[in-house]
């Protein structure tokens, strides 16, 4: 693990990496940064959360020509969500370089203010493809300055059928660039790209299972299809989960569980493709804000998101491959935090699942559906746990005294600490 400051970097961008917090580097950002200052092209194998993006960005700020208000780099990623995301990492670390300008432009926005903006001028243009290749015939971008193209999850803008625009993105641009490939796995049509539009590039592999990946405690749990419903609520139940990303595998799905959750007292929305881009927005700023608990949605409804103090994800179906499962646990644990991903399997989903854990590094721990009794005992339990804190932490002298000039022979304070325990049970 290396510093910033090892690197070739400039006082305004160290200055601002200070500011974020940043000290050490994670070993995508060890590996890929000094080949990106050097102009290498790069393929990187990376999974969400590794740092990846401070990997690019840095690089493309100490290349920009700020006095040149023309496109000097583009960064293509699958969905909105991402663009937005990337576009604020590298608002924060140009902070200090005067006159910077970054835009991220992509669909479900009006293009006239994104081609306002894109005349006026700007250095680095984070967009998704199809929204891209609009600029590009409608005249509002002319990649002839572009010095480096970012391919950021690429796995994932093939698989929502980019590669077409990928390609004629790449094709103009100038050959001399520098280009950067990121995703979290390498199938073949990937390779075929690296092939195509890539110049010697040097291959970076971060493996899932270092120091630096997300601290995710997964779980699976046995169901029966009929009853996998009623088996959620009862994992919300015994871990006292309050809060939770739900992964069904259809529009269906999704509509059933949200449904559901509502008719339960769940405050809860849900996100999948079919919903306008508006009303997409409207839900995820609802989750993020914490003004609802529970969402529920589709993988491609999911793609790019980017949700801090996310404690738990469920799947409440079992994912397609190991490529998805991946993609959603990964939702979880971010920016060097903790999580857990439980994963609900009936009978018919059996043999996936067990092909997705023969891949996995990771231990996935199977446990039971808990009953009545182990809800009840898990849950009082919990309580205890809290207690013993309290009164390790606070002071509760007042409390003793009240206990104490209550207690009598025909009330001991063994029984009234039962029965705050139980009120406290009950709210």
């Amino acid at each position: 693990m290396m510093n910033f400051r090892d690197f070739d970097i400039s006082d305004n961008v160290l200055k601002a990496i200070d500011d974020i917090g940043f000290d050490k580097t994670t070993p995508i950002q060890s590996k890929a940064i000094p080949l990106g200052l050097n102009g290498r092209d790069i393929t990187a194998q990376a999974q969400t959360g590794s740092g990846k993006t401070v990997a690019f960005v840095i690089p493309i700020l100490e290349k920009v020509f700020v006095p040149d208000r023309s496109p000097q780099a583009i960064v293509l990623c699958p969905t909105r969500e991402l663009c937005i995301q990337v576009a604020g990492e590298i608002e924060k670390l140009s902070k200090y370089i005067k006159k910077f300008k970054v835009l991220a432009v992509y669909g479900g926005q009006p293009i006239g203010k994104q081609t306002r903006v894109l005349k006026k001028g700007v250095h680095v243009v984070v967009g998704t493809p199809g929204r891209v290749i609009d600029h590009i015939e409608r005249g509002n971008m002319d990649l002839i300055g572009i010095e480096t193209v970012v391919l950021d999850e690429a796995d994932e803008m093939l698989d929502m059928g980019f590669r077409q625009d990928i390609e004629r993105i790449l094709q103009a641009t100038p050959h001399q660039r520098q280009t950067l490939l990121f995703s979290a796995t390498i199938p073949q049509e990937i390779k075929r790209i690296a092939k195509n539009y890539q110049k010697n590039p040097k291959f970076i592999k971060i493996d899932s299972n270092r120091k630096n990946t997300p601290r995710i405690t997964q779980y699976s749990f046995k169901t029966n299809h009929k009853h996998k419903f009623d088996d959620l609520c009862r994992l919300f139940d015994a871990y006292g989960i309050k809060s939770a990303l739900i992964f069904a595998n259809t529009k269906n799905g999704v509509d059933f569980v949200f449904k559901n959750l509502k008719k339960r007292g769940y405050p809860c929305e849900a996100l999948h493709g079919d919903m306008s881009q508006k009303t997409r927005d409207r839900v995820m700023n609802k989750f993020r804000n914490g003004n609802v608990s529970f969402l529920v949605a589709t993988d491609v409804a999911s793609r790019g998101l980017d949700i801090t103090n996310l404690d738990f994800i469920v799947n409440y179906d079992v994912p397609q491959n190991y490529d998805s499962y991946i993609h959603r646990i990964g939702r979880t644990a971010r920016a060097g935090s903790s999580g857990q991903a439980f994963t609900l399997v009936s009978s018919q989903d059996i043999s996936t699942f067990n092909a997705i854990k023969k891949q996995s590094k990771a231990k996935i721990i199977e446990k039971n559906i808990p009953t009545d009794s182990e809800i009840e005992d898990i849950k009082n339990k919990s309580v205890l746990k809290e207690i013993k804190k309290s009164i390790k932490t606070d002071n509760l002298e007042k409390e003793i005294e009240l206990i104490k000039k209550n207690s009598s022979n025909d009330l001991t304070s063994e029984e009234i600490a039962a029965a705050l325990l139980k009120k406290l049970r009950e709210n």
